[in-house]
């Protein structure tokens, strides 16, 4: 019934899910750390193959952040079979696998529940060299703070679902950077030997920077003119168009949150607006910020210097105008 989707073959495949089995057998790389990790979400878009792709990035994104390489992938998938064609379901899977095919990793399988929700992710393993990993808890004063993606994909899909003006655009643009994947920035980390990352998600960047402040014990500054952001999203964000989360996710940072009194307050929101397949948080030491800069904008990523790493005997982040 799926007709337009089919399982591709890979070698490092020994048993397959295909025969009946209740399980998948992969060879894995025996001098590699494996990195694991599980995501999915609701549709933010309408296109049900962007949709898969979107998600797919999504999730592969936390293997990426950790300087990792995607190795496999599992579908998980909740669909509402007597409200939708199963051709969507075949489509977001299409979308899906061919993300994790980009990626270079095997897409393994899945599981599929009937729900009266919508939902799509995927579980993820990859593969790290240890002495290349990343983590929240590795920022260092004095590293500068490099951002690959522009924020706002909440507030472009709250747009989106409010069948706002022009939502056929702001789709565009929502897929064209939650559908990029974050390999790049991954191939920086390994590269540069950078010891601080975090993916911009959930949480916000606010959100996420705090994260890592907290994990680092640092004080984390960020410039917030200088973080880039998505078309349409300042005067979307300006009409009210903010997600719940935006909200809850600067009520969380209150407590060791410093905001200079001059930021525009809608601006305040577009840094907490939850982030869907967003970029990499870099922790950057100065020393190495122009060849990273260099090796992210030649492949096409962004590479915005947004905030610095500071020393400080509380964790914390702060908010300034320049």
């Amino acid at each position: 019934m799926l007709s337009s989707f089919r399982w591709e073959k890979d070698d490092r495949v020994l048993i397959s899910g295909q025969g009946c089995e209740d399980a998948v057998v992969l060879r894995f790389p025996s001098d590699k750390a494996m990195v694991q990790s599980l995501d999915f979400l609701t549709p933010m878009v309408n296109d049900p193959y962007a949709f898969g792709c979107i998600a797919a990035s999504n999730a592969l994104s936390d293997i990426y952040a950790m300087g990792g390489a995607p190795f496999s992938a599992m579908n998980i998938v909740c669909f509402p079979k007597d409200c939708l064609p199963l051709e969507v379901l075949s489509q977001i899977l299409r979308g899906g696998q061919d993300t994790v095919l980009a990626a270079g990793a095997v897409m393994a399988g899945g599981h599929t529940v009937e729900d009266q929700e919508l939902k799509f992710g995927l579980a993820v393993t990859g593969e790290a060299d240890t002495s290349r990993i990343a983590v929240n808890s590795g920022a260092r004063a004095g590293d500068l703070l490099v951002l690959t993606k522009p924020i706002g994909t909440g507030i472009l899909a709250t747009a989106i679902k409010a069948k706002w003006a022009n939502a056929q655009g702001l789709e565009q643009e929502l897929v064209k950077w939650a559908g990029r994947l974050n390999s790049v920035g991954a191939q920086v980390i390994r590269d540069h030997r950078v010891q601080g990352a975090t993916d911009v998600t959930g949480f916000g960047l606010g959100g996420h920077a705090m994260e890592m402040a907290k994990a680092a014990g640092v004080h984390i500054q960020v410039s917030a003119h200088a973080v880039p952001i998505m078309d349409h999203v300042l005067e979307l964000a300006a009409m009210g168009l903010v997600p719940a989360g935006a909200y809850a996710n600067k009520a969380h940072c209150q407590n060791a949150l410093w905001i200079e009194s001059e930021i525009d307050p809608i601006l305040m929101d577009v840094i907490f607006d939850p982030q869907t397949s967003g970029g990499l948080l870099l922790a950057v030491p100065e020393a190495s910020l122009a060849k990273v800069q260099d090796d992210l904008r030649r492949q096409g990523d962004l590479a915005e210097v947004i905030g610095r790493v500071m020393p400080g005997s509380e964790y914390g982040v702060g908010l300034s105008q320049i």
